[in-house]
């Protein structure tokens, strides 16, 4: 199948073979009609699957003819995400297959001077990608007009909630009109998705991808069964005997993440934190140090995560396992590219083995397990299950709500679109 097929404009078919797209992935094959055809959506799909491209062609498309049509003063499609970094990685796409269409885009995120956006929205522009805190700073000052908006998409939508932004997104939908197309896209459906689910959109269609497989053939995945209380020690044994000079490191919340940095220091061993409670700046600054070998050590959280791209990374480390399977996916996946081998190795302790089952049945693969000598699991402590767990300490916790006095909205339809 070819995107010709799916009825894109011109220019657009000209900006998708000018990135060297031949021809559309699963996701694209199923989100493309949908967004074309009217129908709010939810989708689950990972990074790496397409979807930036399944959401913003068919978006493009439509724009471009609603423009022939009708003279609009404000944005018409608002694209919102959880970090900056995934915000960039979006807008340099959309700009990528816009190239050969008369219209103007803006990143709205923090960390950056305010100013220079103000300028920009004042101006005009006809797709807005942001976050929600500092998307809520210009709506305060009336820096910009949501009162058009057509199309509204919710990217990696369960790291916003894990990131206390329901409220904020909240605020952003009561200055939005009902009658919208709607995009929600999220790894799971777990209960707070579902219940924003119910509240933004319309009789959605569901749309389920199969998850990103990983390289067996470049990555060599191990665990190390380990009691919690060692781990630390375990970590700092593994990279100071192998004398390994880059590994990136993944932790579950950022107090473990900073507590970690803490021991590798004590051991000797360069390492700096990149996580969710660290400003923009010191983030950029620290994964240029990892990437020009600065650092020895990068101790990240999955929040915050998104953007490092490491070429010839070849560690990677579970400090703690993702309660979400395809996010080991998303982080083993950094090592073992473009043909180069790497290593991917899981810390797991009696908190971690449920996580493991699943992270097994979900890649279909019986990860090898290897005893470090000096660091065996004692035997009189039981995995611990799920549903003994304090879920909520993985958590962040959520941001006071700002308020924001809500524009009038038209009346919720209830027919469903052609």
């Amino acid at each position: 199948m070819s995107f010709a097929q799916f009825g894109l404009l011109e220019p657009i078919l000209k900006s998708i073979k000018e990135a060297g797209y031949t021809s559309p992935t699963s996701i694209q094959k199923q989100i493309i009609p949908l967004v074309l055809s009217g129908r709010d959506i939810m989708a689950s799909a990972s990074t790496g699957t397409g979807k930036t491209a399944a959401f913003s062609l068919p978006i493009l498309h439509k724009l471009y003819q609603k423009k022939k049509q009708k003279r609009f003063s404000a944005t018409l499609a608002l694209i919102l995400l959880p970090t900056r970094e995934l915000a960039l990685q979006v807008k340099t796409n959309i700009d990528n297959y816009a190239n050969h269409l008369p219209f103007k885009t803006a990143i709205i995120h923090g960390g950056v001077n305010k100013s220079a956006q103000e300028k920009v929205l004042k101006e005009g522009v006809d797709i807005v990608i942001a976050t929600t805190g500092r998307l809520i700073e210009h709506i305060n000052e009336g820096n910009i007009n949501l009162s058009q908006v057509e199309f509204l998409v919710l990217d990696e939508a369960d790291r916003m909630v894990d990131m206390g932004f329901m409220e904020e997104i909240k605020i952003i939908i009561d200055h939005i009109p009902s009658q919208k197309q709607t995009m929600l896209f999220s790894a799971t459906f777990l209960g707070a998705i579902k219940k924003m689910a119910k509240r933004l959109l319309i009789n959605p269609i569901v749309v389920q991808s199969a998850p990103k497989r990983l390289s067996t053939k470049t990555i060599k995945q191990i665990v190390h069964p380990v009691d919690r209380k060692n781990k630390p020690a375990l970590l700092s044994y593994l990279i100071g005997a192998g004398n390994w000079k880059q590994v990136l490191v993944f932790t579950t919340t950022k107090e473990e993440c900073d507590n970690l940095v803490k021991n590798l220091k004590l051991d000797g061993l360069k390492s700096i934190s990149v996580h969710g409670g660290k400003t923009q700046s010191a983030r950029a600054k620290a994964i240029k140090a990892f990437r020009k070998k600065e650092i020895r050590i990068l101790v990240a959280t999955d929040i915050a995560s998104r953007g490092i791209d490491i070429s010839g990374l070849p560690y990677v480390i579970n400090y703690s396992l993702p309660s979400v399977s395809e996010d080991y996916i998303h982080r083993v996946g950094r090592t073992g590219r473009a043909g180069e081998y790497g290593h991917a190795i899981s810390l797991v302790d009696e908190y971690d083995f449920t996580y493991l089952k699943e992270i097994e049945k979900l890649i279909k693969i019986k990860i090898d397990k290897e005893i470090i000598k000096g660091f065996e699991l004692d035997p009189n402590i039981k995995p611990i299950s799920l549903s003994s767990q304090n879920k909520e300490t993985q958590k962040s916790k959520p941001k006071k709500k700002t308020f924001v006095p809500p524009i009038k909205k038209k009346h919720r339809r209830t027919t469903k679109r052609g």
